[in-house]
């Protein structure tokens, strides 16, 4: 598989086989879905990410910004996060 033209929408996406998920990374994951580069099921298999973990970081997005999608951060919203059930409903 040849790697995606410069300026496309998979150029700045993490490697398939990313394994530390800084907040940039969690970001762009995120955009591309928002986008429709990738749809959130095709995210999932790509990343072997859960759809409740990419729920959890767009609701850290909506409720406190980038800065929620820092691991300390996340650890310590995450009760917030969680307890909006109605979420992507």
């Amino acid at each position: 598989m040849s790697p995606p033209p410069p300026g496309s929408a998979d150029d700045s996406l993490p490697p398939n086989d990313t394994v530390r998920w800084v907040p940039s990374r969690k970001a762009a994951v995120l955009k591309a879905i928002r986008e429709g580069h990738v749809s959130l099921e095709d995210a999932c298999k790509r990343w072997r990410l859960s759809i409740e973990e990419i729920q959890l970081w767009q609701r850290a997005v909506d409720k406190v910004g980038t800065p929620g999608l820092r691991v300390t951060r996340v650890q310590i919203y995450r009760p917030l996060f969680k307890s909006d059930e109605s979420y992507g409903k």
